[in-house]
């Protein structure tokens, strides 16, 4: 299924890495290459950055849906489609958990009300609670302040046979500090390397990284905040620091840019995920949780040695 989705992979002019080489032709757009098809054996999965490539949001879609249509009867069928996913994503959770020899780390970043959130409750809805852990990073006590800044994220890092989920991020270290001023781009840089080695010792150690950016228009944010006005059920959600942020809509998005691109390697990529539809996004979020789960190729735990189960009688 979604073999035939469209989506932008954001490769280099020159070529494709052998990993996802084309059959077919492909367009480009200021020095990238827009291609329509993905191996055979690999489902629809969400816009991959690079590594060592140069991302440019303008060029990425928010209100991308695949070939899913906008209306409702392409609503309905991605629905359907998440669904299964979410099915698949219980059965491949519990072989995570049995087995305790790998974990799943899941990070969310994006600009305010693109949907962490949503994206949570939706695509792991069907995941035993026991065998997965969230951690909202907000601003850091004064504790964490005294020592490095990934000291406080290492903590929340799932162990083994869990998913874990970082709603925000250790990324917030290199996106609002710098956007506000408060490190310099020198330490920014610094800690871009940090970042990736931070994450190389993760995968080395049995963690997968799956680095989601939910992208969303200015417009779309507009409307949501506007929601959050209107809508006295979601008006808890409300934070007037949102209408601060989103007029540095500009310097977010140059920031968020620039750390996707620095920081999406090969273990670790960055997915820019198109988020004004959420029932697109859920989809391709699901799509991508799942895809990273059967790449550890999970298998169910032995039974305990010199057990007979054919003999076995309860009374």
């Amino acid at each position: 299924m979604f073999r035939s989705s469209r989506r932008l992979v954001l490769f280099p002019a020159r070529s494709h890495t052998n990993a996802r080489e084309c059959s077919e032709g492909c367009s480009s757009i200021d020095g990238r290459r827009i291609c329509g098809k993905e191996p055979k054996e690999e489902a629809v999965k969400p816009y991959r950055v690079k590594p060592g490539g140069k991302l440019s949001l303008k060029e990425c879609n928010p209100d991308d849906t695949g070939d899913y249509k906008k209306s409702e009867q392409g609503k309905a069928k991605a629905k359907a489609e998440t669904a299964k996913l979410i099915a698949r994503l219980d059965g491949l959770q519990e072989r995570l958990y049995a087995g305790a020899t790998r974990s799943l780390l899941i990070v969310l970043q994006g600009m305010d009300t693109s949907g962490k959130d949503g994206t949570i409750k939706s695509v792991m809805s069907g995941v035993n609670p026991q065998g997965c852990k969230v951690a909202a990073f907000k601003a850091p006590s004064k504790d964490e302040l005294a020592h490095d800044f990934l000291w406080r994220v290492h903590r929340e890092v799932p162990p083994k046979g869990y998913i874990g989920i970082f709603n925000r991020s250790h990324y917030e270290d290199v996106l609002i500090t710098r956007v506000h001023g408060w490190v310099s781009d020198k330490v920014a840089k610094r800690r871009f390397d940090q970042i990736k080695e931070f994450e190389e010792l993760l995968t080395e150690s049995g963690t997968a990284v799956l680095k989601v950016f939910l992208h969303i228009s200015k417009d779309e944010q507009k409307e949501r905040l506007e929601s959050r006005i209107a809508d006295p059920e979601k008006r808890w959600k409300w934070s007037s620091g949102d209408l601060e942020e989103r007029k540095l809509w500009d310097e977010y998005q140059k920031a968020f840019e620039e750390v996707m691109s620095a920081t999406s390697t090969e273990d670790a990529p960055w997915y820019v995920v198109p988020a004004n539809r959420k029932w697109y996004r859920n989809l391709i979020v699901a799509d991508c949780v799942v895809n990273a789960l059967e790449d550890m190729k999970l298998k169910t735990p032995p039974a305990p040695d010199g057990v007979d189960f054919t003999r076995l009688r309860i009374v």
